[in-house]
């Protein structure tokens, strides 16, 4: 394909001497500065308040979970600035062409599922350089590394906190039924990705089962975790 051609211009920030060329990247991925991802804590350093603090939570747990529910409860009754970021929201940008990964798993799918993460990571950032805090949701799994924590900790930054959402099979399978459209899954495939995410057991990580709790006793419940994750951050 041909480009209209025309003089070259400067670039806005000329790059250092010696700087290492920009990776390319067919998803488009961009060399944001690195200068407000995730505050984490910081040795010798009181904890940060976590009714105050601007942080970044990640909500992990399988279809019917309630992940989003209780994100955006979560986000809509703190007391400071908070947003909430759904991949599966972001994801959904792309209509027409859109790779569903419900139709199979494959390079296409990942391509947008790595793109929309990235998004996701990007305004996570800027939010909390704004002093906004954000909670992001995703049916992350342990046995997926592809796809896994190591790129929403490179995206964000270090001092994301991961919190683990995860009810019984019983629960999520009558949340399922409720859904509509493409966030439906079938009863085996709700079974098989609840399985799977019973590996996050021993993971380290903070769990939740909110199998018996309404979503405002979980989003305390996320609250309390919140808390004990910024006076102790897991191991991840």
């Amino acid at each position: 394909m041909q480009y209209p051609v025309g003089p070259p211009l400067p670039p806005a920030h000329p790059p250092m001497p010696g700087a290492p060329p920009p990776p390319a990247d067919p998803t488009g991925h961009l060399m944001v500065p690195q200068g407000a991802p995730a505050p984490g804590a910081v040795p010798g350093m009181p904890p940060a308040d976590p009714a105050h603090a601007a942080v970044a939570v990640l909500l992990i747990g399988p279809a019917g979970a309630g992940k989003t529910t209780v994100a955006r409860h979560w986000a809509d009754t703190r007391r400071v600035p908070t947003a909430h970021i759904s991949l599966d929201d972001v994801r959904e940008w792309v209509r027409s062409g859109f790779a569903d990964p419900q139709s199979g798993w494959n390079d296409h799918s990942e391509a947008q599922y790595r793109l929309a993460r990235r998004t996701c990571g990007f305004a996570a950032r800027n939010f909390l350089a704004n002093g906004i805090s954000c909670i992001l949701d995703d049916a992350v799994f342990p046995d997926r590394p592809a796809v896994g924590l190591g790129g929403w900790k490179r995206h964000v930054g270090p001092g994301l906190l991961p919190v683990v959402l995860l009810p019984g099979l019983e629960v999520v399978l009558e949340r399922n039924a409720e859904r509509t459209g493409n966030r439906r899954l079938g009863d085996e495939e709700v079974a098989r990705i609840h399985g799977r995410m019973a590996g996050w057991y021993g993971s380290g990580l903070p769990i939740i089962d909110n199998s018996q709790q309404d979503v405002t006793t979980t989003a305390r419940l996320l609250d309390e975790v919140v808390a004990r994750s910024l006076a102790s951050p897991p191991s991840w």
